[in-house]
């Protein structure tokens, strides 16, 4: 990534980094990446190098990921929602505009708890590729819990063999493997490739993915989570690859502060078809009142 690297973490998360560029002064923008094994804000590269030459981007690795602390502890929506938090804050140090948010996969059920507990911190909610729809089941648990399976993540770990299968996981092969399901074709962004293997090599990489493995940072109450946000919401996916199941959006569809678009591309639309998908992007933004 191409831009200041800054801390903005609490006592509560720990050390965050994250990647800011473009003119300050202008409105901001938070992307926010995925969760999966080798994540980082690199998975939302060609969108932090398109809107910092007109806006002022911010793009955090999340607890456990990139740049940011990656100690063995307690991952969980709440650490990666409070991570979020911090940011947003140290974003609006720098400008009284309410910035616009984009997430990916699984950020966007941290970004969608953010903009719920914060009103009006938000200008608007863009979710690309969001969990939580797949199928038709709703989670509506209690507020703050989590689809954590506490077995399976202490067999993930056992007496010293989480490291081990994490870096089965992480093989360069095993990782192309996973990116090929995730663009839903043999053709992926190779740069992000390269980059992957990277970040899976760093101390402690392992940690953040085994809570994700074993559930820990998926939340019972998405659902919920998605029918309270009362902000304008984009959300866009694609029509291959592993990611393409979204009967659960019904919940939403008739809301009218919900937007939709579909792409043909995977689940990373914006790495396979950049200008049609900040097109689309911009027309919803256009859209919003200043």
């Amino acid at each position: 990534m191409a831009g200041e690297l800054v801390e903005v973490g609490t006592a509560a998360t720990g050390r965050v980094a994250a990647w800011v560029a473009g003119p300050a002064g202008t409105r901001a923008l938070l992307l926010v990446h995925s969760v999966n094994a080798a994540a980082s804000a690199a998975e939302v590269r060609p969108l932090f190098e398109h809107y910092a030459r007109t806006r002022r981007v911010w793009a955090p690795d999340l607890p456990g990921f990139g740049a940011s602390e990656r100690s063995d502890r307690a991952y969980t929506p709440r650490l990666m929602t409070d991570a979020l938090l911090a940011t947003l804050e140290a974003m609006q140090r720098e400008t009284a505009d309410v910035p616009d948010v984009l997430a990916v996969s699984l950020g966007c059920e941290f970004a969608a708890r953010a903009a719920v507990e914060r009103p009006g911190t938000l200008r608007s909610l863009a979710l690309v590729s969001p969990t939580g729809f797949r199928g038709t089941r709703a989670f509506r648990g209690a507020p703050g819990s989590t689809r954590s399976v506490p077995l399976l993540y202490r067999t993930l770990r056992g007496p010293g063999w989480g490291g081990v299968l994490f870096r089965q996981l992480t093989r360069p092969g095993v990782i192309r493997y996973f990116l090929e399901r995730t663009w839903g074709a043999k053709a992926i962004d190779e740069d992000l490739w390269r980059f992957d293997v990277l970040t899976t090599r760093q101390p402690g990489a392992e940690f953040a993915p085994l809570h994700f493995l074993a559930g820990h940072l998926f939340s019972a109450d998405v659902t919920t989570l998605y029918e309270s946000l009362a902000l304008p919401v984009w959300m866009s996916h694609g029509v291959r690859g592993d990611f393409t199941d979204y009967r659960g959006k019904r919940v939403v569809e008739a809301r009218a502060n919900w937007h939709f678009t579909v792409f043909p591309t995977g689940a990373l639309p914006y790495f396979e078809r950049c200008d049609e998908f900040v097109a689309a992007y911009d027309a919803f933004l256009g859209g919003l009142a200043c």
